[in-house]
Parts: structure tokens; sequence; C-alpha cells
């Protein structure tokens, strides 16, 4: 990923991080502590880590279980839904669009539409593993919870609201966290379209039974991908229009992601050939 000034904002930020990392060093130091552990929430995108100090991974998925100091790390930046979300807070044509109240709508493959509507949306296979910690409790994984996810197809359409796809609510679903706080989406690499750079939007609930209410939601937010994923995953067929228009918007200049990505850039692996997999810890104030 290409390296970018956020400012002074973020600057303080990690000013901020490394002092409080610095006094918690200082304090087990003293107490004899035998093993010195780090937490902290994002993707590799940034400076940010994910380790336990007495937790245990999951596998790929980098997921842990923590019980470590509170506070110790960052809430995930409060977002925009954009206008696109189709959780009941806007209007399409006249109507409410709501796909929360959906039978069908709580689902880890979202590449397909559902209750009804029968399109694909087509394009490089993407996984996405996020987990939620608590950043009130050391950031604690939170079992329970649940996240609404969607995002545009490769052509920068939104599913719902955009010409010619009005019909179709593929890219959108709900799925509940585990006991570790972590789940799964199977979808594909969404498009860049005019003006943003690509992303994903989110929102986090309290359980998945409140994810029927977009009045219940805690936290909302967005989460983007490296530079260089980018380039390689728009050289596949389909994604024409997605080259030139990220060749007119950086992450310095993106309305969302000017202010920095540290917390919001996910970890990607894999190729065009094969797909690719994207982890992210996202921090709330559970």
């Amino acid at each position: 990923m290409d390296l970018h000034d956020f400012g002074l904002a973020s600057d303080l930020e990690v000013m901020q991080r490394q002092a409080l990392e610095r006094r918690r060093l200082l304090r087990w130091v003293l107490a004899g502590a035998a093993t010195l552990p780090l937490i902290s929430c994002g993707g590799s995108g940034g400076s940010d880590t994910a380790s336990a100090s007495t937790g245990t991974g999951t596998g790929s998925s980098g997921t842990t279980t923590t019980t470590t100091t509170a506070g110790a790390c960052a809430v995930i930046p409060e977002e925009t839904g954009g206008p696109y979300p189709a959780d009941g807070t806007n209007t399409n044509g006249g109507s409410i669009i709501n796909v929360l109240n959906q039978t069908g709508v709580v689902r880890s493959d979202i590449r397909s539409s559902f209750n009804g509507a029968t399109g694909v949306a087509a394009g490089v296979p993407l996984t996405i593993r996020l987990q939620l910690v608590n950043a009130n409790a050391g950031c604690a994984s939170l079992a329970g919870y649940a996240i609404y996810l969607w995002h545009c197809d490769r052509d920068g359409l939104y599913s719902l609201y955009s010409s010619g796809v009005t019909a179709q609510n593929y890219l959108r679903g709900v799925q509940e966290t585990d006991s570790t706080g972590s789940l799964s989406f199977t979808t594909i690499f969404p498009g860049c379209y005019s003006g943003r750079m690509p992303h994903v939007h989110f929102e986090v609930y309290p359980s998945l039974a409140r994810a029927a209410a977009a009045s219940n939601r805690v936290k909302t937010s967005q989460f983007t991908f490296p530079l260089a994923t980018l380039n390689e995953v728009y050289t596949a067929s389909g994604y024409a229009s997605s080259v030139r228009n990220l060749a007119q918007i950086s992450y310095a200049t993106d309305n969302v992601f000017s202010d920095g990505t540290s917390l919001q850039m996910a970890s990607v692996t894999g190729n065009v050939t094969d797909g690719y997999v994207v982890t992210l810890t996202i921090g709330v104030n559970g």
C-alpha cells in the first residue's frame, strides 16, 4: 500500500497510542511481568497488530480471545452508511428499502439475491473475515453480536438502488458473531465507482434479533483495501471501469478515508485466479 500523510489528527492518535503502550510497558516491568503482550485493533495496512496475552488463536482468520487491560484497543471510526444502506432508513422510488426484515438475509454467501430475486453478482471471489472486539473490556471478543454488510458490485452498482439492479438484493447479508467474535462472508471484490475509493459498508448490532431495525445499530463504518491489491484485482475481466475510476481518486482525497485508514485497512491474501481473503478486527464500545 502507498504511504500517505493523514494529517495532524492521525499523528496525534498514533502518539497517544504509543504513550499508552509505554505507560503499560513500564507498569509490567515494575511488576516483574514475565511477558509483555501488546494489543491493538485494525488491519495490517497501518501499524496496528493483534495478539493475545492469554488468548487462543483460531487459525487463518487471525482471531483471538483476550483478557488484557481495558482500553488497549481503539474504536473503529463512525462513518456514513451512504445513500444505499437498504436498512429502512431511506427510500428509493417512493418506497422504504429494508432488507433487514426479509427472509433469507441472514447468510454467509451474499453473491446471489434472495427472497424471490434471482440475480447473482459476478466478479473476483472474495472472503471477508471480521472479528468484533470490545474496546471497553480489553479487546475481549464480542460473541452473539450481528453485522450487516453491503457493498457495490464490480460495475459500481448497488442492488435495490442503482439503475439496472433495482430488482436485485445481492451483496447484502447479516451474520452473527461466534464465540470468538468472528464471522465471515463469501462475496465478490467490489468495483471502484467515480468519487470513492473501493470500500465495504457495515453496521454492528448488539444481537441478531435486534438487527431487524436500524435504530438498534451501535456502530456504522466502512473498510477499504491496500492500493496494490486494488491494482491487481482490477486487471481481471469486468473491472475496466474500476481502473479508470481508481486512477482519479486516492485515500487522501476520499471523503471517508482522507483522515486515515489505520483502523479501516483490511489485511489481504490471495490472487486474481484463486480469489482473495481479507481480514479485519473491529473495535467497538461493547
